[in-house]
C-alpha cells in the first residue's frame, strides 16, 4: 500500500469527484485488499467477494461527490459503502439459494490480506474490538436485533417476523441500542 506522500484518502475521494481516474486508481490500491479481506470472510466465494469490491469503487466512482470530510473519515465511508454493497451481496446470495457457505460472526469480520499496512491493521482491530466490547454490554434483546441487522443484513421487518417481535418493538430495540453503542464508543470514537 505504497502511497504518495501528502496525498491523503479525502483528498482523493475530491479528485475522484473531479472524474480522476488516477485518483480512483490509489483509492482502489489502498483499499480494494482489505475490502475484499472483509468479503471474502463473509462470502466465502472469490467471485462474490470481487464483485463486492468492484461495486464499492464503482459506486465510489459514481458518488465521490456526496462524500463530505465533514461528517467523517474517508476510509469510514468507504467501509460503509463496503458493508451496504457486501449485505446486498450477502441477500443476493440467500435469495439465490447458493451453496455457498456464509459466515456472519462479528468475532471473525476482520481482514487478513498480507499487504495490508501494520499500523492499519492494527488501528482495525483495535476498532474492531472496542465495537464487539460495546456489543456485549448491551442487554440481549438490544444485541440480537443489532447482531440480525449488521452482520446477517436482516431488515427491520425480516427481524420482526424472524423474532417473532412487533415491528415497532424492532425499530425501539435498534435504536436503543444504537444510542447506547455510541454512548460507549464515543470516548474512543469521534461520531
Amino acid at each position: 500500500m505504497e502511497t504518495p506522500p501528502g496525498v491523503d484518502d479525502a483528498g482523493l475521494i475530491s479528485r475522484v469527484a473531479q472524474r480522476d481516474q488516477a485518483a480512483l486508481s490509489l483509492l482502489y490500491d489502498r483499499y480494494a485488499r482489505i475490502i475484499y479481506s472483509l468479503a471474502f470472510k463473509s462470502l466465502r466465494s472469490v467471485e462474490e467477494s470481487e464483485e463486492v469490491v468492484l461495486d464499492v469503487f464503482a459506486q465510489v466512482w459514481r458518488i465521490a461527490e456526496r462524500y463530505d470530510p465533514q461528517k467523517g473519515r474517508a476510509d469510514t465511508w468507504l467501509f460503509t459503502l463496503a458493508r451496504s454493497r457486501l449485505l446486498d451481496r450477502l441477500r443476493k446470495v440467500k435469495r439465490s439459494g447458493s451453496s455457498t457457505t456464509v459466515s456472519m460472526d462479528a468475532e471473525e469480520i476482520q481482514p487478513q490480506a498480507a499487504n495490508v499496512d501494520i499500523f492499519e491493521n492494527v488501528v482495525i482491530r483495535e476498532r474492531r474490538s472496542q465495537v464487539i466490547a460495546a456489543l456485549k454490554t448491551l442487554p440481549d434483546e438490544q444485541k440480537l436485533v443489532l447482531e440480525l441487522a449488521y452482520y446477517q443484513g436482516l431488515t427491520q421487518s425480516e427481524i420482526a417476523a424472524q423474532t417473532g417481535l412487533a415491528l415497532g418493538t424492532v425499530k425501539t430495540r435498534i435504536r436503543l441500542g444504537l444510542s447506547k453503542l455510541k454512548s460507549a464508543l464515543s470516548p474512543q470514537e469521534h461520531w
